[in-house]
């Protein structure tokens, strides 16, 4: 039976750090096997996100060992479990946070702590859009950002995936949106989930026009998904006691501290991979009931087969503006 398993399928393997085109497409890579409380997964659709391509060229804080398959949230159907896995069977639609393997391929091994019931809801493309989007959305609002109804939210840089997921899961639970994209059809799909206003960050004036929204109130609460260009300004933007939630950052910033001192403002970093196990598992139940209750539902925005993934990796980054979430189709 053991050499039955041993089957071959087609994956991306990185054997050097550096730009997109390290990104090879083998077609030879052996179907990895399910050890304990592991189950492998045919993967129908893999999510792409930023941080993929911040480990791929080399220079984030975690490098993983050579050669290796990127990939976190992969959604599809479980092909076989590892020992001790009692929550999932063969056949089973899921959706994952984390792979062990890699999810830019055929077939993926995941953790059964990391894998949850894909809702019938949804289909394989809007399942690769869920977990690191949605759950990195509720941790910055919620675990870290402790937002509250009625509280005014800006999620800057709104109309990728977790921006949406952000705008989504503030709605309902009862802030007042803003939200800002690049593009007029970036800015439309914020309004149609959940933003109450949207802004372009391409009009020279639009913090300007922010403040004038707000008033002299301020927001509460930034998602901030580009913080090396946006922290100075948002210092400006917040409200007595506000916090900037940082998402997302390429570089280095300048700011005055004394712009935190005169609203007793906070500057919190965010990080879905520091969340604790009971952290993950509210972030899971969070967003199947949000899923059940039908105010969550993922934007999926552009798709590429697994050949093009050089492309996506090029596109995530230099793109003029998001419409949700990007994913690869096997």
């Amino acid at each position: 039976a053991m050499a039955a398993t041993r089957r071959v399928m087609r994956a991306v393997r990185v054997f050097e750090f550096g730009g997109p085109e390290v990104l090879k497409l083998r077609s030879d890579v052996l179907v990895p096997v399910p050890k304990e409380n592991q189950v492998l997964i045919k993967v129908h659709a893999c999510g792409v996100n930023p941080v993929e391509t911040y480990i791929r060229s080399g220079t984030y804080a975690r490098k993983p060992a050579l050669p290796y398959t990127p990939g976190s949230d992969v959604a599809g159907v479980i092909e076989a479990v590892g020992e001790h896995v009692t929550a999932f069977k063969k056949g089973d639609r899921v959706f994952t946070l984390e792979t062990v393997s890699g999810g830019y391929a055929e077939y993926a091994v995941a953790a059964a702590n990391r894998v949850f019931p894909l809702p019938d809801k949804l289909d394989f493309r809007q399942g690769a859009a869920l977990a690191v989007p949605y759950f990195t959305a509720y941790r910055a609002l919620f675990q870290r950002g402790c937002a509250k109804a009625g509280e005014r939210v800006l999620v800057h840089g709104a109309s990728g995936g977790v921006g949406l997921a952000a705008c989504q899961m503030a709605r309902a639970c009862g802030l007042k949106v803003l939200g800002t994209a690049g593009t007029e059809e970036g800015m439309d799909v914020i309004l149609r989930n959940g933003a109450h206003q949207a802004f372009n960050h391409r009009d020279p004036n639009y913090i300007e026009r922010i403040k004038e929204c707000t008033g002299p109130g301020g927001v509460d609460i930034i998602i901030e998904m580009l913080s090396n260009v946006n922290l100075d300004a948002d210092l400006q933007l917040l409200a007595r006691a506000g916090r900037v939630m940082v998402v997302g950052c390429r570089g280095r910033t300048e700011i005055n501290p004394r712009d935190t001192m005169s609203k007793e403002s906070s500057i919190i970093g965010v990080s879905l991979f520091l969340a604790t196990e009971e952290e993950r598992q509210e972030c899971a139940r969070a967003v199947l009931d949000g899923i059940e209750a039908g105010w969550l539902k993922p934007v999926v925005g552009l798709e590429y087969p697994l050949e093009k993934v050089s492309k996506a990796h090029e596109d995530i980054i230099c793109s003029s503006g998001a419409r949700g979430k990007m994913v690869l189709l096997l």
